[in-house]
């Protein structure tokens, strides 16, 4: 998460409400205008260790004009209980609209609440209620309470886009093992000294001491 990121979720105002954009952008600022007081949204507290659906969860939606459709979770608001489903409980808007120009008719996702989706058991492909557990080796996993299986959890993505486990070194990357190789030993001798040291040059003479005062 970048620092500006976490300087604007410390120090949001107390009317401040939430959306899809992150605070730090200029959707969410112009959203939430510096003196104005929007009407306040109350939401049932979940705690982030009782949080179950993530980013790259495949959900069933359960209510509303898409119900009993698929898809993946592509964005996750814990501040609103919100998740955004691909391609599901669209509406259309207008972007880029002036004046002189209509501007363009697109699909946008809505949000939708945690109570109006459900994750989908990879063991029948059906929905299913979960609830958080403990393997024998002490692991912390989402089970399945219908089918008693094992949900995993997706792999996350950085905000950069990149998800670390599926990540392909190229040709001029730097490998973990030349990062981590030592190549540089710290001495307390002066550069000139470390360099008649490497060229076998043998000098007896030091200089007098100065004084910069």
């Amino acid at each position: 998460m970048r620092l500006s990121a976490v300087l604007a979720a410390a120090r949001l105002p107390a009317g401040y409400r939430h959306g899809t954009w992150p605070p730090d952008t200029a959707a969410a600022k112009h959203r939430n205008p510096p003196g104005k007081q929007r009407r306040r949204v109350i939401v049932e507290p979940i705690a982030s260790e009782d949080w179950k659906v993530f980013q790259g969860d495949t959900v069933q939606v359960l209510s509303g004009k898409d119900a009993g459709k698929q898809a993946m979770v592509t964005q996750v608001v814990r501040a609103r209980n919100w998740v955004v489903v691909e391609g599901l409980n669209t509406h259309y808007r207008y972007i880029n609209r002036t004046t002189k120009y209509s501007g363009t008719y697109v699909a946008s996702e809505a949000p939708l609440l945690l109570s109006q989706i459900s994750l989908v058991d990879p063991e029948d492909r059906k929905p299913t209620e979960v609830q958080w557990r403990y393997t024998e080796e002490g692991e912390r996993v989402r089970v399945s309470l219908r089918s008693g299986r094992i949900i995993p959890l997706p792999l996350q993505q950085r905000r950069d886009g990149i998800v670390p486990e599926q990540w392909i070194d190229g040709p001029k990357d730097t490998s973990v093992e030349d990062a981590m190789e030592k190549t540089y030993v710290p001495s307390l001798k002066t550069f000139e000294e470390e360099i008649m040291d490497a060229m076998d040059i043998v000098e007896t003479r030091r200089a007098k001491k100065s004084y910069w005062y």
